[in-house]
Protein backbone atom coordinates (compact mmCIF):
# COMPACT_ATOMS: atom_id res chain seq x y z
CA UNK A 1 0.00 0.00 0.00
CA UNK A 2 1.12 3.38 -0.95
CA UNK A 3 2.69 6.05 1.85
CA UNK A 4 -0.42 8.52 1.92
CA UNK A 5 0.68 12.22 2.89
CA UNK A 6 -1.13 15.42 3.80
CA UNK A 7 -1.80 17.38 0.62
CA UNK A 8 0.02 20.45 2.61
CA UNK A 9 3.01 18.52 3.75
CA UNK A 10 3.47 17.05 0.11
CA UNK A 11 3.56 20.33 -1.38
CA UNK A 12 6.26 21.71 1.07
CA UNK A 13 8.35 18.57 0.94
CA UNK A 14 8.42 19.29 -3.06
CA UNK A 15 9.25 23.04 -2.53
CA UNK A 16 6.10 24.76 -3.53
CA UNK A 17 6.39 26.84 -0.63
CA UNK A 18 6.22 27.15 2.83
CA UNK A 19 3.58 25.19 5.19
CA UNK A 20 1.55 28.45 5.63
CA UNK A 21 2.71 29.51 1.87
CA UNK A 22 0.89 26.06 0.57
CA UNK A 23 -1.94 26.20 2.33
CA UNK A 24 -3.35 29.54 0.54
CA UNK A 25 -2.57 28.31 -2.63
CA UNK A 26 -4.87 25.49 -1.67
CA UNK A 27 -7.57 27.42 0.15
CA UNK A 28 -7.52 29.44 -3.60
CA UNK A 29 -8.50 26.92 -4.93
CA UNK A 30 -4.86 26.36 -6.53
CA UNK A 31 -4.24 22.77 -6.57
CA UNK A 32 -5.48 20.18 -8.11
CA UNK A 33 -5.72 16.21 -7.26
CA UNK A 34 -6.56 14.37 -10.18
CA UNK A 35 -8.32 17.41 -12.30
CA UNK A 36 -10.11 17.91 -8.96
CA UNK A 37 -9.21 21.11 -7.30
CA UNK A 38 -8.93 20.24 -3.96
CA UNK A 39 -9.06 22.81 -0.75
CA UNK A 40 -8.26 20.86 2.36
CA UNK A 41 -4.50 20.99 3.24
CA UNK A 42 -4.61 18.00 5.35
CA UNK A 43 -5.94 15.85 2.22
CA UNK A 44 -4.47 12.74 2.11
CA UNK A 45 -2.68 11.94 -0.88
CA UNK A 46 -0.90 8.59 -2.57
CA UNK A 47 2.11 10.45 -3.97
CA UNK A 48 2.88 7.34 -5.99
CA UNK A 49 -0.47 6.88 -7.76
CA UNK A 50 -2.25 10.54 -7.61
CA UNK A 51 -1.70 13.55 -10.10
CA UNK A 52 -1.52 17.23 -8.37
CA UNK A 53 -1.11 20.03 -10.12
CA UNK A 54 -0.61 23.59 -9.32
CA UNK A 55 -2.09 26.32 -11.69
CA UNK A 56 -2.23 23.02 -14.08
CA UNK A 57 1.84 22.51 -13.46
CA UNK A 58 2.07 19.05 -12.45
CA UNK A 59 3.90 18.49 -8.93
CA UNK A 60 6.34 15.68 -9.77
CA UNK A 61 6.83 13.33 -6.78
CA UNK A 62 10.78 12.69 -5.51
CA UNK A 63 10.99 9.91 -2.86
CA UNK A 64 14.78 10.09 -2.75
CA UNK A 65 16.39 13.77 -1.82
CA UNK A 66 19.91 14.48 -2.26
CA UNK A 67 21.54 17.73 -0.78
CA UNK A 68 25.25 18.86 -0.46
CA UNK A 69 25.73 20.99 1.66
CA UNK A 70 29.29 22.64 2.61
CA UNK A 71 28.92 22.41 6.48
CA UNK A 72 30.39 25.46 8.34
CA UNK A 73 32.12 25.39 11.95
CA UNK A 74 30.19 25.14 15.37
CA UNK A 75 27.42 22.72 13.58
CA UNK A 76 26.48 19.54 14.42
CA UNK A 77 25.93 16.89 11.86
CA UNK A 78 22.67 15.62 13.17
CA UNK A 79 19.06 15.83 12.38
CA UNK A 80 18.39 17.39 15.97
CA UNK A 81 19.93 18.36 18.80
CA UNK A 82 18.78 19.72 22.17
CA UNK A 83 21.75 22.84 22.65
CA UNK A 84 22.91 23.11 19.04
CA UNK A 85 22.04 24.31 15.40
CA UNK A 86 21.94 21.14 13.04
CA UNK A 87 22.80 20.58 9.43
CA UNK A 88 19.28 19.81 9.17
CA UNK A 89 18.38 23.39 11.21
CA UNK A 90 20.62 24.85 8.45
CA UNK A 91 18.31 23.64 5.53
CA UNK A 92 15.35 26.07 6.44
CA UNK A 93 12.06 25.07 4.57
CA UNK A 94 14.21 21.87 2.86
CA UNK A 95 14.56 20.69 6.18
CA UNK A 96 12.50 17.36 6.13
CA UNK A 97 11.67 15.37 9.07
CA UNK A 98 13.16 12.33 7.24
CA UNK A 99 16.67 13.49 6.15
CA UNK A 100 19.89 12.61 7.94
CA UNK A 101 23.30 13.56 7.32
CA UNK A 102 25.30 10.79 5.90
CA UNK A 103 28.07 10.03 8.13
CA UNK A 104 29.42 13.31 10.59
CA UNK A 105 32.25 15.75 11.02
CA UNK A 106 33.40 16.94 13.64
CA UNK A 107 31.44 20.33 15.24
CA UNK A 108 34.44 22.97 14.35
CA UNK A 109 35.22 21.09 10.53
CA UNK A 110 33.77 22.21 7.86
CA UNK A 111 33.11 20.92 4.01
CA UNK A 112 31.51 18.52 2.22
CA UNK A 113 28.37 16.59 4.28
CA UNK A 114 25.36 14.58 1.93
CA UNK A 115 22.37 14.79 3.77
CA UNK A 116 19.38 12.73 2.15
CA UNK A 117 16.66 10.21 3.32
CA UNK A 118 18.19 7.38 0.71
CA UNK A 119 18.62 4.66 3.86
CA UNK A 120 20.45 1.81 1.46
CA UNK A 121 22.69 4.94 -0.04
CA UNK A 122 23.72 5.93 2.55
CA UNK A 123 24.10 2.21 4.27
CA UNK A 124 26.82 1.67 1.67
CA UNK A 125 28.38 4.91 1.99
CA UNK A 126 29.37 4.29 6.00
CA UNK A 127 29.10 0.62 6.62
CA UNK A 128 32.49 -0.43 8.30
CA UNK A 129 33.39 -2.94 5.43
CA UNK A 130 33.03 -0.73 2.50
CA UNK A 131 36.43 1.09 1.56
CA UNK A 132 34.93 4.85 0.58
CA UNK A 133 37.57 7.27 -0.09
CA UNK A 134 37.15 10.33 1.90
CA UNK A 135 39.92 13.42 1.48
CA UNK A 136 40.45 16.52 3.75
CA UNK A 137 42.10 19.22 3.49
CA UNK A 138 44.14 20.19 6.82
CA UNK A 139 46.23 22.58 8.29
CA UNK A 140 48.27 21.76 11.19
CA UNK A 141 50.51 22.99 13.79
CA UNK A 142 54.21 21.57 12.92
CA UNK A 143 56.66 20.53 10.22
CA UNK A 144 55.11 17.28 8.46
CA UNK A 145 57.94 14.96 6.96
CA UNK A 146 58.10 11.78 4.75
CA UNK A 147 58.14 10.11 7.97
CA UNK A 148 54.73 11.50 8.45
CA UNK A 149 53.51 10.38 4.89
CA UNK A 150 55.43 6.39 5.86
CA UNK A 151 53.57 6.64 8.92
CA UNK A 152 49.99 7.30 6.63
CA UNK A 153 50.83 4.84 4.21
CA UNK A 154 51.47 1.76 6.88
CA UNK A 155 48.74 2.73 9.58
CA UNK A 156 49.19 4.59 12.67
CA UNK A 157 48.08 3.37 16.66
CA UNK A 158 45.86 5.64 17.71
CA UNK A 159 44.94 4.08 20.70
CA UNK A 160 42.05 1.84 20.15
CA UNK A 161 41.78 -2.18 19.02
CA UNK A 162 43.49 -1.99 15.84
CA UNK A 163 45.59 0.89 13.50
CA UNK A 164 44.07 2.64 11.22
CA UNK A 165 44.24 1.82 7.59
CA UNK A 166 46.24 2.67 5.42
CA UNK A 167 45.78 6.34 4.55
CA UNK A 168 47.29 8.58 2.46
CA UNK A 169 49.60 12.33 3.19
CA UNK A 170 49.88 14.56 0.23
CA UNK A 171 51.97 17.69 2.01
CA UNK A 172 51.01 20.78 0.48
CA UNK A 173 53.24 22.91 2.20
CA UNK A 174 55.66 22.15 5.30
CA UNK A 175 56.69 24.46 8.37
CA UNK A 176 55.55 26.05 11.74
CA UNK A 177 51.73 25.30 10.06
CA UNK A 178 51.77 22.52 7.35
CA UNK A 179 49.30 22.25 4.83
CA UNK A 180 48.07 19.01 3.40
CA UNK A 181 45.27 16.53 2.18
CA UNK A 182 44.45 13.41 3.85
CA UNK A 183 42.83 10.54 2.00
CA UNK A 184 41.21 7.89 4.81
CA UNK A 185 39.00 4.79 4.10
CA UNK A 186 37.24 4.33 7.20
CA UNK A 187 35.60 6.87 9.64
CA UNK A 188 36.63 6.49 13.17
CA UNK A 189 35.74 9.32 16.02
CA UNK A 190 38.54 12.20 15.90
CA UNK A 191 40.80 9.67 13.53
CA UNK A 192 42.38 12.81 11.34
CA UNK A 193 42.95 14.71 14.35
CA UNK A 194 44.18 11.52 16.28
CA UNK A 195 46.32 10.55 13.56
CA UNK A 196 48.40 14.01 13.40
CA UNK A 197 48.18 13.74 17.18
CA UNK A 198 49.72 10.72 17.37
CA UNK A 199 52.59 12.19 15.25
CA UNK A 200 53.03 14.75 17.69
CA UNK A 201 51.31 17.48 15.51
CA UNK A 202 47.72 19.40 16.10
CA UNK A 203 45.09 19.68 13.69
CA UNK A 204 44.33 23.62 13.84
CA UNK A 205 41.75 23.40 10.80
CA UNK A 206 39.98 20.72 8.89
CA UNK A 207 37.58 20.37 5.70
CA UNK A 208 36.42 17.46 4.19
CA UNK A 209 36.90 18.01 -0.25
CA UNK A 210 35.05 14.79 -1.16
CA UNK A 211 33.74 11.39 -0.17
CA UNK A 212 33.53 8.71 -2.47
CA UNK A 213 32.49 10.18 -6.38
CA UNK A 214 30.68 13.24 -5.14
CA UNK A 215 33.64 16.00 -4.56
CA UNK A 216 32.43 19.74 -2.87
CA UNK A 217 30.92 22.18 -5.07
CA UNK A 218 34.30 24.92 -5.36
CA UNK A 219 31.29 27.72 -5.95
CA UNK A 220 29.37 26.57 -3.36
CA UNK A 221 29.60 29.06 -0.07
CA UNK A 222 30.37 28.00 3.46
CA UNK A 223 26.88 26.99 5.42
CA UNK A 224 25.02 26.83 1.41
CA UNK A 225 23.48 23.84 0.45
CA UNK A 226 22.04 22.69 -3.09
CA UNK A 227 20.45 19.51 -4.12
CA UNK A 228 22.63 16.89 -6.23
CA UNK A 229 22.60 16.81 -10.41
CA UNK A 230 21.31 13.91 -11.40
CA UNK A 231 25.06 12.88 -12.52
CA UNK A 232 26.18 13.50 -9.34
CA UNK A 233 22.97 11.01 -8.10
CA UNK A 234 24.15 8.71 -10.57
CA UNK A 235 27.75 8.95 -9.87
CA UNK A 236 26.72 8.02 -5.95
CA UNK A 237 24.54 4.70 -7.23
CA UNK A 238 26.95 3.07 -9.67
CA UNK A 239 29.75 3.86 -6.74
CA UNK A 240 31.79 0.48 -6.48
CA UNK A 241 33.26 0.07 -3.64
CA UNK A 242 36.30 -2.15 -2.29
CA UNK A 243 35.07 -4.21 0.95
CA UNK A 244 37.42 -5.40 4.04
Amino acid sequence: MDKQLRLDKFLADMGIGTRSEVKQYIRKGRIKINDQICKTPEYKLSPQTDAVFLDDRRIEYNKFIYIMLNKPRCVVSASNDGRSQTVIDLLGEKGRKDLFPVGRLDKDTEGLLLITNDGDLAHRLLSPKKLVDKIYYVRVAGRLTDEDKTAFREGIDIGDDKPTLPADLSVLASGEISEAQVCIREGRYHQIKRMFEALGKKVIYLKRLSMGPLILDEDLPCGSFRELTEQEISLLKNYKTEEL
